[in-house]
């Protein structure tokens, strides 16, 4: 070779070496395959976390940083999540790595970055999860999720990249579901039959449709029982109460039978045959002033024999009684009032 060749030769080989040198610089690290981001609430605004999932990482080769830049390009030469915070992001768990052995790095917005200066060799699949991520604030909008990791704790480009993937992720602010439920109630009063035991004492008298017929079945000897059976439904979250009241004492003209002395609040024994009283009494188990056999006079004001404090699964039964008792002194005649049951539900 003639030195003038030498001198022309010098120098290429000096800029193949340099270019060797570059090159194995920006030796492209490894891609990762099946990879995802899962936000856990992908509303705008909203505060979630954020899973990152990938396979065949590189587990050889020990790490110190896991960047995931968060940009409005795929090659992250973009900008910043429009409205994101990801200054206090949390490291919540992984598949990955040791969660517990990472530090969370949140010193730039629109980045998840976690490094370990001890390193460690991560597993070939799995996920990082990420929490108080606040979300961005464009619905629709696709931005991209760019995860490196590095050998060095200060996350390098590109000298110490080993494994890399880029995923695609956007942001929802869902569909309003709506639909109105209607209040419902239901009520109904039904017959009982004689011979049948209501609050420990057994009806002497068969209710009807159209009410109560004792007949000539009281007497000074013989007191008259019977009942009805209220039955309840309603979606009402805060129950229902049913009430009774008599539009006026048994009356047959001026003569009127007395109403029995026991009251709602404190109701007491229906005294034995042979002594005027008027009452009733219930089973409902919430109103635990009943005890068995124990009466309430009627009264002109609306007063609860069956109540519940919440929704009713189905319908609710529940049987009231009504007694009455006459005196040898007792006017003969037809004696009536009224009863009525009044049903109101809270919602």
């Amino acid at each position: 070779m003639t030195q003038l060749n030498k001198l022309f030769a010098l120098p290429l080989v000096i800029a193949t070496l340099f270019l060797a040198a570059i090159l194995a610089s920006v030796a492209p690290v490894h891609a990762l395959s099946s990879s995802s981001l899962l936000l856990g609430d992908p509303r705008t605004g909203e505060t979630t976390t954020y899973t990152f999932s990938s396979s065949n990482f590189t587990t050889a080769t020990s790490i110190q940083c896991i960047n995931i830049e968060l940009n409005t390009q795929a090659d992250g030469a973009g900008s910043a999540v429009p409205g994101i915070d990801t200054t206090s992001s949390t490291l919540d768990s992984s598949t990955v790595i040791t969660a517990g052995s990472w530090t969370v790095d949140n010193g730039t917005n629109s980045r998840l970055r976690i490094t370990n200066a001890g390193g460690e060799n991560p597993s070939a699949n799995g996920d990082i999860v990420f929490g108080a991520v606040d979300n961005g604030t464009t619905e629709g909008a696709t931005y991209f999720a760019i995860l490196t990791t590095y050998t060095d704790t200060g996350c390098s480009t590109p000298a110490s990249g080993v494994d890399t993937t880029v995923v695609a992720f956007t942001y929802t602010d869902g569909e309003l579901v709506q639909l109105t439920i209607d209040p419902t109630l239901t009520f109904s009063v039904n017959t009982v039959g004689s011979g049948v035991d209501v609050n420990g004492v057994n009806t002497t008298v068969a209710s009807s449709a159209s009410g109560i017929n004792f007949g000539n079945s009281v007497t000074q000897s013989v007191n008259g029982v019977s009942a009805h059976e209220l039955e309840v439904g309603t979606n009402a979250t805060g129950g229902y109460s049913v009430f009774i009241r008599h539009t006026g004492n048994l009356s047959n003209g001026s003569d009127t039978i007395a109403n029995h002395t026991g009251t709602n609040a404190v109701p007491t024994s229906f005294p034995a045959a042979g002594t005027e009283a008027w009452g009733y009494t219930t089973e409902d188990g919430d109103l635990t002033q009943f005890g068995s056999d124990e009466w309430a006079g009627f009264t002109t004001s609306n007063e609860v024999v069956m109540e519940n404090g919440s929704a009713v699964s189905g319908t609710e039964t529940t049987e009231v009684g009504h007694q009455v008792g006459v005196a040898s002194t007792t006017p003969a005649g037809t004696y009536q009032t009224t009863i009525i049951y009044t049903v109101a539900s809270t919602y």
